[in-house]
């Protein structure tokens, strides 16, 4: 039997026959999710958002924005709103083919640029998300050594040993929810979504009686008082806009499993900007009120909980931060590289082994800190620091993929893929799309030459809008053109 797609009601199902099955593009992980799988509602979508949301570096969002972009307390609230909403734009639009048609981030990337020319965005896109799961797995193996601390001196005792045995353990307990597969992500986000806002009200309720909320709020900008407003809110935009550039992309790897595209937009819509203004004011008011909890200002909530005076509140919060930070990394950070690494060679790497592939990777990017904090090598680069750094950086290089990916699948492909070609080498589907490939290098160069030309660093700093725009608008002409071209050469 041949393969074919088949119709049905809003959705595209893909009938796989030998024809596929032996095609070096298919592995049954990338395959479109069959009608019955696409199982999420509006609820498990805004949940997915939810426990993505609340974790420790959206915890210290506010701090960034106040001492790195020169913004008011409310200047930098205000910024975190607005980045958000502009972001359900990319993720509802192309979370629309990832519904429709139940394929996965590369699946539909290979549409854009290439059956061999999609694993260069994948691949970009992977390696951040490997960064991010490193990162975050250190945020969780610190919580899992404060537990044991908590309840035995003698692991307390370990120090920066006790920490690296904790990521390690963190690292398993990541691997073993996203090698069980969608379901169990689905489980997870959607059991702590609600303990997670629960705990934040609670912290947010005590924090109150402790500080002036509107004194905090109050709090001014630390930039030059003749400076503008503008040139800091928009640098400030850029980077927050860049924290979920990343799933802008991926989304579909998601949005395949909802139940319709309502339930994706409403849930998307529900979920991610109010809880990431929530959480990052909690971050804010925490910050201020540690001073007079502790007696020095600390602005993460592990470092924060960890100076308490009570075994029992330490070992209880940590537990619920493991939860928070592992819900966060399974789904934010492990799902899209496991499928992009999927996407190199699908009949050598599947789901299982692109997740322990991704993990690997996560430990060699924070091999420094792993060193350090064995006390093998001296480092002053924090972690910190180094996520504070890199926002503005790799939205440069997701903004044009993202706009890529638009225009190709409203405006040239007018919202029809082929499910058959998608999956078969020298078909419809040219092993690179010279048009996508060019739509992205432009902003890249012209961004890298920004680094040398005062007069354009304005492309840099804001990276993600005008790589974005750029990327959409070079490929809306040359795929056009490309078409043309290929119409005149049919013709002749």
């Amino acid at each position: 039997m041949s393969s074919k797609s088949v119709k049905k009601g809003e959705f595209y199902e893909l009938e796989v026959g030998q024809d596929l099955r032996q095609s070096p593009a298919y592995n049954d992980d990338l395959s479109p999710t069959k009608v019955s799988e696409r199982t999420w509602s509006k609820l498990n979508i805004a949940a997915l958002w939810v426990g993505m949301a609340i974790c420790v570096p959206t915890y210290t969002l506010g701090g960034v924005l106040t001492a790195y972009f020169g913004l008011s307390v409310m200047e930098a609230l205000f910024t975190i709103l607005i980045a958000n909403v502009i972001l359900l734009v990319p993720l509802t639009l192309n979370a629309y083919p990832g519904t429709k048609f139940g394929i996965p981030f590369p699946v539909l990337l290979r549409s854009s640029f290439g059956m061999v020319g999609s694993n260069i965005p994948c691949l970009i896109r992977g390696l951040v998300a490997c960064g991010w799961f490193g990162i975050q797995t250190m945020f969780g193996g610190l919580a899992i050594h404060l537990f044991f601390s908590a309840v035995s001196d003698s692991w307390a005792s370990l120090g920066g040993v006790g920490e690296v045995i904790g990521f390690f353990i963190f690292w398993v307990l990541n691997m073993l929810v996203v090698i069980r597969g969608s379901e169990s992500i689905k489980w997870l986000e959607t059991l702590s979504a609600p303990l997670l806002l629960i705990v934040s009200f609670g912290l947010m309720f005590w924090a109150g009686g402790k500080i002036s909320i509107t004194e905090v709020l109050a709090t001014p900008a630390n930039r030059p008082e003749d400076a503008g407003f503008f040139g800091y809110f928009l640098g400030g935009l850029t980077a927050m806009v860049g924290f979920w550039a990343t799933l802008s992309l991926n989304i579909p790897d998601f949005s395949r499993y909802a139940k319709s595209q309502k339930d994706q937009m409403i849930g998307q819509i529900i979920g991610l900007p109010l809880t990431m203004f929530f959480f990052a004011s909690l971050g804010v008011v925490l910050t201020a009120a540690s001073t007079t909890l502790v007696g020095e200002t600390i602005s993460d909530p592990i470092s924060l909980i960890g100076k308490i005076d009570s075994p029992l509140w330490v070992a209880a919060a940590m537990i619920l931060i493991i939860i928070a930070t592992l819900s966060t990394n399974t789904a934010a950070n492990v799902v899209s590289p496991t499928n992009d690494f999927q996407n190199i060679a699908p009949k050598y790497i599947n789901h299982t082994r692109g997740a322990l592939l991704t993990g690997l990777i996560g430990i060699l990017l924070m091999g420094w800190e792993l060193l350090k904090k064995m006390g093998w090598l001296e480092s002053d680069v924090s972690v910190e620091s180094m996520y504070s750094n890199w926002l503005l950086g790799y939205s440069s290089l997701l903004g044009p993929i993202a706009g890529i990916m638009i225009v190709d699948y409203f405006l040239i492909k007018r919202q029809h893929l082929d499910l058959v070609a998608l999956y078969t080498p020298n078909s419809l589907y040219p092993a690179f799309n010279m048009a996508g490939l060019a739509s992205f290098a432009i902003p890249v160069v012209i961004t890298l030459i920004s680094f040398g030309v005062p007069a354009i660093s304005w492309f840099y700093s804001y990276g993600w809008f005008t790589g974005a725009f750029t990327g959409a608008i070079v490929y809306y002409f040359l795929a056009n053109s490309a078409a043309v071209t290929d119409s005149q050469t049919q013709a002749t």
